[in-house]
């Protein structure tokens, strides 16, 4: 296939020009889902689903800006980081980051966010969606389980959309396989692809490479 992106346009434009445009025009080229992968989205937290949270390590908090720009970012921490407060209610609590606040002005803008849990080893995960707020309510703080040092502010989720998702892209992907895994040497390192996006003259390799150490060294404070 040729593609052509036009004079004018960039490539999107030229692939959007006859992209699809409804519901109906997807759903043709899929067949119906089995009943069950609609049955199983609930509004609240089961037993089962509490523990899994307890259990993971790892989430990522998807969400977006007042003019739709989205970003998904993961929070890392001890399993069970974040808490539970009850089957409708469950707490992220802020860890020590870039200080960009991404994830935080977009909730502060539209106060919706979407999280996706993993446990490390674990083809298991768990998609959670719903309304959010930020808080620095110390009696909250106080209760969550610090990462690396207490927090000083969360996220606050009320829980509208549970749903347990299939492992299919983890066992894909050989995510927990590491024999199945990218040769480290394949592929650019973290400071490569920091200092090709920082672009700044007389910066070297050798200076984010340090810079990234530090940063690791001193990840919870």
């Amino acid at each position: 296939m040729t593609i052509d992106n036009g004079a004018a346009g960039s490539l999107f434009e030229s692939l959007r020009a006859d992209a699809l445009t409804h519901p109906d025009q997807l759903r043709e080229l899929y067949p119906q889902p089995n009943p069950n992968a609609l049955r199983k989205e609930i509004d609240r937290l089961t037993e089962e689903t509490r523990a899994l949270i307890g259990c993971s390590s790892l989430v990522f908090i998807g969400s977006a800006d007042a003019e739709g720009r989205a970003d998904v970012t993961p929070r890392g921490g001890p399993a069970g980081f974040v808490s539970v407060l009850d089957d409708r209610t469950l707490v992220i609590p802020d860890a020590t980051g870039n200080k960009r606040l991404d994830t935080m002005h977009n909730v502060l803008e539209t106060g919706r966010v979407g999280l996706l849990f993993l446990i490390p080893g674990r083809p298991t995960t768990l998609r959670v969606n719903g309304r959010a707020c930020v808080s620095a309510r110390p009696e909250l703080l106080a209760r969550l389980t610090p990462v690396g040092k207490p927090p000083v502010s969360a996220i606050v989720v009320q829980v509208e959309q549970v749903y347990p998702h299939c492992p299919k892209s983890l066992m894909r992907a050989n995510a927990w396989q590491p024999e199945r895994w990218v040769p480290a040497d394949a592929q650019p390192t973290s400071a490569e692809v920091t200092l090709s996006q920082l672009n700044l003259p007389g910066l070297t390799i050798d200076q984010v490479e340090e810079a990234e150490r530090e940063s690791l060294r001193l990840r919870f404070e």
